[in-house]
């Protein structure tokens, strides 16, 4: 592999129709044999899945660089989850179970936990590999089958996870890929042997889905968009304060989804703040993904990077100053002049009601917003549509934890930043979408419950 930036890397036919059916029927088929084997059985295949990934790792990490343009770095810790994911739901698979209750006179009942079907997976173009990972982990350790549809924009390292499942010793087909924009997503929801979908992108994207599941009773999980607050108090430790920062808004050019992309500071360390995250923006190295230096890569696509450079115009001409960055960064080396650049970009003298606050960008634009009382900033934290992430930096841990709670948020962090460990479940409120990824959560949207009711005596009749 090459770092091409501005180049096609290859060209993949999408899946129409005939391939969606095809991909589903061949799950289904797989499905048969999957769901029939003990949980045991299905850990076992799924740490040797884990196994090979941990194995390539440098291998796979480069193909995700390449596929999406975050560093080496970042790309090196996405496969090191991916492989923790697939290991922690093998750990699950063996332990899933009902229940048994006693009922009167010696009947009994019990729950059994059964796999939905044929699930579908249809992933974001900023961490590919990773969110196949997250999605077909507890799909595959419920006795699901999975058809995953990546994004267009970085259809490359999930064709190699479904080599992998494979090589791993999975049914044939019961993780299938299908690559194709709106028109293949729409094929398999609306597919009659599609059990399941599971969404990760955009809000509107997230409400065609849902409408599209609505008509055929299927249960969704949507993890869509966020504007997340980072509220940082004067009584904080300000280094860590500022490291928190950087990693709520920078990290993988910014295009993240529970970034903390409102940073609220409190008046009267707001000067010394911003500051120390200026100073310490300027430093933060862009270039060649591939370099062991590099922590800042390309944005996904020229669109996309002409989308954010107008948030970053329109933020200005509304009174916002930036205080660094938003420019267009050329590296020296003549093979990247074409890449998809920018400098990370700190806006000061914001205000709640700017387009620049109220929207998900999703490049690397912090904006930063002065405040002055506990009760104030939870109010304007709150004072928007989605619901994804917060986070909040003191030393006062009963403020935290007081701030934490009043936060209308999925994913809340206390004295740290974007740190999404498998153990604990991943998802939003209100238009960040519903459903959980990761951590025991997650099995109960990819599985259901069948209740037995056994009687011991003669049947009670009322006739």
């Amino acid at each position: 592999f090459k770092t091409c930036p501005g180049r096609v890397l290859c060209k993949l036919p999408c899946s129409g129709e005939k391939e969606v059916d095809l991909a589903v029927q061949s799950a289904k088929a797989a499905f048969k044999i999957w769901s029939q084997m003990s949980g045991m059985e299905r850990c076992r295949v799924m740490l040797e899945a884990a196994r090979i990934i941990r194995e390539q790792r440098e291998e796979i990490a480069t193909m995700e660089t390449i596929n999406n343009g975050k560093s080496i770095f970042e790309a090196r810790v996405d496969i090191d989850i991916s492989w923790q994911c697939l290991e922690y739901y093998a750990g699950l698979a063996g332990s899933l179970a009902g229940e048994h209750v006693q009922l009167p006179g010696g009947s009994f009942g019990y729950t059994r936990r059964e796999p939905l079907g044929v699930c579908v997976g249809i992933g974001a173009w900023n961490y590919p590999f990773q969110i196949a990972c997250w999605k077909s982990g507890p799909a595959l350790a419920c006795g699901n089958a999975m058809v995953f549809k990546p994004s267009p924009f970085t259809p490359i390292s999930v064709v190699r996870l479904a080599e992998i499942f494979t090589e791993a010793g999975v049914p044939k087909g019961l993780f299938n890929v299908v690559q194709g924009g709106a028109a293949t997503g729409q094929f398999l929801c609306q597919h009659p042997d599609v059990a399941k979908i599971s969404f990760t992108g955009s809000v509107p994207t997230g409400m065609k889905i849902m409408e599209m599941a609505a008509k055929g009773i299927k249960p969704v999980t949507l993890e869509l968009g966020g504007k997340s607050p980072l509220i940082i108090f004067s009584d904080s430790d300000l280094d860590n304060a500022v490291k928190g920062a950087l990693m709520a808004n920078f990290l993988t050019q910014g295009e993240v989804c529970c970034n903390g992309t409102r940073v609220f500071v409190e008046r009267k360390i707001l000067d010394t703040f911003t500051k120390e995250v200026v100073k310490r923006t300027q430093k933060i190295k862009i270039g060649d993904p591939l370099l062991e230096d590099t922590r800042m890569g390309a944005l996904i696509n020229r669109p996309h990077l002409n989308r954010v450079q107008g948030f970053i115009k329109q933020a200005k001409e509304q009174g916002a100053e930036v205080l660094c960055g938003g420019d267009l960064y050329v590296p020296d080396d003549p093979k990247l002049k074409n890449g998809y650049y920018m400098r990370p970009c700190v806006l000061g003298n914001c205000k709640d009601d700017m387009t620049c606050v109220k929207e998900e960008i999703f490049g690397p634009v912090m904006a930063i917003l002065p405040f002055d009382t506990e009760e104030e900033v939870v109010e304007r934290a709150n004072a928007t549509k989605f619901g994804l992430a917060g986070g909040v930096f003191t030393r006062d841990i009963q403020k935290a934890h007081r701030v934490v709670a009043a936060l209308k948020a999925g994913m809340c962090f206390i004295n740290n930043y974007n740190v999404s460990p498998v153990e604990l479940p991943f998802g939003g409120y209100k238009s960040s979408g519903f459903g959980r990824e990761n951590g025991r959560a997650a099995i109960e949207y990819y599985s259901q419950l069948k209740t037995v009711c056994v009687e011991m005596g003669d049947v009670e009749s009322v006739f």
